[in-house]
């Protein structure tokens, strides 16, 4: 839609759909909401949800390993996650790999554009091992791009020549992609460029800010909640900003700042948080009452803290007065 040059790619979920695919060089990717994925492990004893041949009938063979098995990667539970799809794609020629991204960064107050031109590893090794081979260029949100930083980042990335346009141009649609989609970050890797001469975006991963859900329906539509945990999807039902954690002390906080600095406090002082609450601004009874009991459902929680702000304080107090006459709880 964009004009972005990229290989083409399908998502299978069938075994024997896998059959059925035939190109020169193919590559498989498991698709979960995790990075890390290369050097992941299955469950079902493969190493490595990237895989890549030029055997037809090594497809079907891969797939089998991957679809209702479990990935681990660094960024999964230790379990892993299940995977239920793949994604298959002609590989292409990559004669030289580049890192590209753009997010946004509080610390700016809008877009920055990062770039590397090592690519094809993780961002975070380069970052750490060669800080000079990471670039910024700082947006104005009212400006938006320009010409000059396109072309500068194209650059420093080491595309040279009519390449150097090629790049410069991808970089100012993805800008545009950026601000379409209502993302926080776009992040491609490789950004890349192959023998023939053409600058080509070969993998990306798109995060999308949830506040915008209102204008990018078509895009929340596909999102896939199985992967989540079943407690995230009830707390979603009811507007709730919940994240699990691994520890035991259910934390109860109205605000998403209160609530991150309560889960601090209890690290410090040899707790262990069982999640992030946030009940929101425009918190009702009703919310605090489902809240309570997610909370107190987890099986892994042994206590909760209740930590109320002064704001909508009535509301939650009169939630939880229905959740104290309605339930017994079992934990303190």
């Amino acid at each position: 839609q964009k004009g972005l040059p990229f290989s083409t790619k399908k998502v299978l979920s069938g075994v024997g759909d896998f059959n059925k695919v035939y190109a020169k060089e193919i590559v498989l990717k498991a698709q979960i909401l995790a990075g890390g994925r290369g050097k992941g492990v299955f469950n079902s004893g493969l190493k490595g949800g990237v895989h890549l041949t030029k055997d037809p009938h090594v497809v079907g063979q891969l797939a089998k390993q991957m679809i209702g098995y479990n990935l681990a990667t660094k960024q999964t539970p230790k379990e892993g996650v299940k995977v239920h799809k793949v994604m298959v794609a002609e590989a292409l020629d990559i004669a030289r790999e580049t890192y590209l991204a753009i997010l946004m960064d509080r610390s700016c107050n809008g877009p920055v554009l990062v770039g590397s031109p090592q690519g094809g590893v993780d961002i975070e090794e380069v970052a750490a091992s060669n800080p000079e081979l990471i670039f910024k260029e700082q947006i104005d949100i009212f400006e938006g791009i320009k010409d000059s930083q396109a072309q500068r980042m194209a650059e420093n990335l080491g595309f040279l020549g009519p390449l150097k346009n090629q790049a410069a141009d991808q970089i100012k649609k993805l800008y545009n992609l950026f601000l379409k989609v209502d993302a926080t970050q776009v992040e491609v890797n490789p950004f890349g460029e192959t023998p023939e001469g053409q600058v080509v975006c070969f993998d990306a991963k798109i995060n999308f800010d949830d506040n915008a859900e209102f204008r990018q329906k078509n895009i929340f539509a596909m999102d896939d909640k199985s992967e989540n945990e079943p407690i995230e999807n009830e707390a979603a039902r009811y507007d709730l900003k919940y994240i699990g954690l691994d520890g035991n002390i259910a934390c109860f906080v109205n605000g998403a700042g209160l609530a991150m600095a309560t889960c601090d406090i209890i690290f410090l002082n040899g707790g262990k948080p069982a999640n992030f609450l946030d009940l929101g601004g425009g918190v009702k009874e009703a919310q605090v009452y489902q809240a309570f009991k997610l909370l107190t459902a987890d099986p892994k929680v042994t206590s909760l803290f209740v930590l109320r702000f002064a704001l909508f304080l009535l509301v939650i107090i009169s939630g939880q007065m229905a959740v104290i006459k309605d339930w017994t709880f079992t934990v303190p």
